[in-house]
């Protein structure tokens, strides 16, 4: 039978203030990312249904898209 061990360190070392600085970037990170979904998600809806309709897009798809380009920045 095989197991998988996931062994992970903090970048700064295994002190607490390394892990601190770990965390505030991990959070820095994240708050980027979810800035850059709401001012994407925030463009999007702003556009008219036929502006939409010409991008080939869907006003049920603006969520998932703003998501995925934000993820992927």
């Amino acid at each position: 039978m095989a197991f998988a061990h996931d062994t992970r360190t903090a970048a700064q070392g295994s002190s607490a203030w390394g892990r601190l600085v770990d965390l505030r970037a991990y959070l820095a990170e994240r708050i980027a990312t979810y800035r850059l979904y709401r001012a994407t998600l925030s463009e999007l809806q702003g556009l008219t249904d036929r502006d939409l309709n010409d991008l080939g897009l869907r006003r049920s798809e603006i969520a998932d898209l703003a998501w995925t380009s934000a993820q992927a920045a």
